[in-house]
């Protein structure tokens, strides 16, 4: 059993189910800090029952995002032990301060939102939660900032056979890590947002607490419109930078293949890998990549000859989780965009809402595509340029690492069932039980 590979595929499980959880953390602790200091401002009790049924869902999520994290980090030191000894000096630099500063902030704080009700001012209390939502921001800048120092390392020296951190600054100010930062979070508060809105569709279109769902639906609304189109924006940005710090990536992406001048982009294409050529191309735009990639029509594309076979990402994997991130993020903008136009007839709108309401795994969906497009697209670099991930796993048997990730499999499927379940018992009971 390939100990790298298992390492691997252990990480992925625990990483892409630890983020079901990270985006509605993000993204709602600010729709209910809104909510609360709604109330605040109006003293209207249904904003105050908004907060309450809002929130309860966010501290369930809250608890599982929890557990699913601290398992997750310390597989740096069991699966990953010479990844750890050979950058450890800058990536544990960056965990120890998300842990100490940022995760401790979040959780005392939401200790004092949880039991501060009758012991604060309404006003203070509005306060804590918007200091719990920053507390969750702040927290993933720090993980979102290591992982973009793997993806595009800097601010550090090679010293007595590993690497030494020289400059902080340029790790945590780095342009890549800073759109990345802006990616993600944009990613979670799209994801928060259709969740809110397809809960209230499912009443609104039962026709159950049609106010109190009105209300919450249209907030939402606001939240995800500005960030479903901003990530748009943000997201060609971020291609633009990729190009130069990561072109093989950038390649796999596109299933570009040769190096070209006025490189074209085509709407659909399938890789072939084995003859190093696609399968399949539809819908050819001329000059169209060059122009994406560097704003320049007759720019020179590397395509995924020019790189050695065995520093080429999985072409098939990465292409296809770059297009359906793609794809998805203009079917959500659409919504939005909809879903402005119908807010103030929403019970009128049967077709949207049931829209919105399957819709709601789309975002999940996006999300984990996009993180399997960092990570995967990477590959074979656990750190880009300077360690391949098949030096940097521990020194184990296959057989300890398989039975660690069937038990993380396990132990994950349950508290994911129990969790959902709390949360889809709370959401169909309405907010009488908020």
């Amino acid at each position: 059993m390939d100990v790298v590979w298992l390492s691997r595929l252990q990480f992925a499980a625990a990483t892409m189910f630890h983020f079901l959880f990270v985006p509605l953390t993000l993204g709602l602790s600010i729709l209910v800090a809104w909510m609360e200091t709604r109330y605040v401002r109006t003293g209207d009790e249904l904003y105050l029952k908004m907060t309450r049924f809002w929130g309860r869902i966010f501290l369930i999520n809250f608890a599982l995002g929890i557990v699913t994290g601290i398992t997750l980090e310390f597989q740096f030191g069991t699966n990953w032990s010479r990844y750890s000894a050979y950058v450890g000096d800058i990536f544990g630099s960056l965990l120890a301060i998300e842990a100490s500063a940022a995760f401790f902030l979040e959780s005392t704080l939401i200790g004092v939102w949880i039991f501060g009700w009758k012991k604060l001012s309404a006003k203070a209390h509005a306060t804590v939660m918007w200091l719990v939502a920053f507390a969750s921001s702040l927290s993933a800048i720090w993980i979102i900032t290591a992982n973009a120092w793997m993806q595009h390392p800097v601010g550090y020296t090679i010293r007595d056979g590993r690497a030494e951190l020289v400059s902080f600054t340029a790790v945590i100010f780095q342009k890549f890590a800073i759109m990345e930062f802006f990616h993600t979070i944009s990613g979670a508060y799209i994801l928060s947002a259709f969740l809110v809105m397809g809960i209230c569709a499912y009443h609104l279109l039962k026709r159950r607490y049609v106010e109190f769902f009105s209300r919450s639906f249209n907030m939402a609304l606001v939240f995800g419109l500005v960030f479903s189109l901003f990530i748009i924006v943000e997201g060609d940005l971020h291609a633009v930078d990729l190009a130069v710090k990561q072109p093989a990536k950038l390649a796999a992406m596109e299933s570009h293949w040769t190096t070209t001048a006025r490189a074209p982009l085509y709407l659909l294409a399938i890789p072939d890998e084995q003859h190093e050529k696609n399968a399949v191309e539809i819908g050819k735009i001329p000059r169209l990549l060059s122009f994406l990639a560097f704003r320049d029509t007759g720019a020179v594309v590397k395509g995924l000859k020019d790189f050695p076979k065995n520093e080429r990402p999985p072409v098939m994997l990465t292409s296809l989780a770059f297009k359906g991130m793609v794809g998805l993020s203009m079917y959500f903008a659409l919504m939005m965009i909809v879903g402005w136009f119908k807010r103030n007839r929403l019970t009128e709108s049967p077709l949207y809402l049931k829209l919105m309401l399957f819709s709601i795994p789309l975002p999940y969906i996006a999300n984990e595509l996009g993180w399997m497009l960092a990570e995967v697209g990477r590959q074979p670099w656990i750190v880009y340029g300077l360690m391949k991930t098949s030096d940097a796993a521990s020194p184990v048997a296959g057989s300890q690492v398989l039975t660690s990730l069937i038990a993380f499999v396990v132990v994950y499927a349950l508290l994911g069932a129990a969790g959902y379940y709390l949360i889809v018992s709370h959401v169909k009971k309405g907010p009488v039980d908020a």
